[in-house]
């Protein structure tokens, strides 16, 4: 793992000032405990991804009580102050466009909206050298790619201890498949972040991949070109399972990762999971149907045990008016005592 950067001789320099942070399962605690860690007067901005889907989320107001940094869920067009904590909203992707928090309900990667990738590649052709991005604890892979975008484009990766993580997948995906520049425990990132953001950072970016921006291109609108998209893939034999559409395989992708023409995104595990999603819910969706079906039918025999056959009929009608002639009968001789 690297430890350090440089800009050439002479370069210009800033301050870097962007955090991405993405967090899956056991994220909330990871967050928490991050937060807390962090000073009042930290000078950079903070984006954070959390699995949460389409769910409602109160991670905006456990962040700002666990520490001295406000906390709130993004909103299109926000400028990014330094200090303070911006986290993707249930179901909008988080993405960057210069020093403006923009929000996005584009496709999903991984199945899943918010997405870590998709900040981490955002940020990464927005901030280039400025970027530090860092994958804490969660289950699969979201988050590798991302953090390649941002060491692509001249930005530093940090990852949670995997020994330490409740769901150590993502950090394990990120030390296998990224030169990450340092691996560290939760109170050691806080440490590490406070550090970063006061060094100086290249103002130069290296120019960021052509393959990059198509792809983020393609995942923020959901539109390309076809002789575009055959730019960073070509056609597999998969089935996206979020839309139905052909799966391109992204070349000389590590691991592996596939997407439609209209932007969703995988890796191989993430679309085996997905695929697996699916395949439960149309299971879920055959037995729903075949209860619907059922139930007519057992209305029916409901109906007819009720009801009986004729003779069946003939005879509780005849049962029932002799009842009623007994009851009459009785009815009547105590009415004629009462003269």
């Amino acid at each position: 793992m690297t430890q350090a950067r440089a800009g050439p001789p002479g370069a210009a320099v800033h301050k870097l000032h962007i955090v991405a942070v993405g967090a899956s399962v056991g994220g909330v605690e990871a967050l928490t405990r991050l937060a807390s860690r962090l000073p009042g007067d930290f000078p950079g901005v903070i984006l954070v991804v959390l699995h949460v889907g389409a769910y409602p989320s109160m991670l905006p107001s456990l962040l700002s009580e666990a520490g001295p940094l406000p906390a709130v869920h993004a909103s299109d067009g926000q400028p990014l102050e330094p200090g303070r904590i911006y986290i993707a909203p249930p179901d909008h992707h988080l993405l960057v466009d210069g020093e403006y928090a923009r929000l996005s309900r584009g496709p999903k990667e991984h199945h899943t909206r918010p997405a870590a990738d998709t900040l981490f590649r955002s940020v990464a052709l927005a901030c280039g050298p400025r970027v530090v991005g860092v994958m804490l604890t969660g289950q699969l892979d979201d988050g590798t790619a991302g953090l390649q975008a941002i060491k692509a484009c001249g930005g530093l990766s940090i990852v949670q201890d995997p020994r330490e993580a409740p769901a150590p997948s993502m950090p394990l995906s990120a030390l296998e498949y990224v030169d990450v520049d340092h691996c560290l425990p939760i109170d050691a990132i806080a440490a590490m972040m406070v550090t970063l953001a006061h060094e100086p950072a290249p103002a130069a970016a290296p120019p960021p991949p052509r393959e990059l921006e198509r792809e983020h291109e393609l995942t923020t609108t959901g539109q390309i070109a076809m002789d575009e998209i055959e730019e960073i893939g070509q056609p597999s034999k998969l089935s996206c399972p979020d839309c139905g559409g052909v799966l391109w395989s992204i070349k000389d992708s590590q691991p592996p990762r596939y997407r439609c023409h209209t932007g969703h995104g995988f890796t191989q595990r993430s679309l085996g999971n997905a695929m697996d999603d699916t395949v439960d819910a149309a299971r879920e969706g055959r037995a729903a149907a075949r209860q619907r079906r059922r139930l007519p039918r057992r209305r029916s025999r409901r109906r007819r045990r009720d009801a009986g056959s004729p003779g069946r009929q003939l005879r509780t009608a005849r049962r029932d008016a002799a009842r009623t002639g007994r009851s009459g009968g009785r009815a009547a001789g105590v009415l004629g005592g009462c003269h």
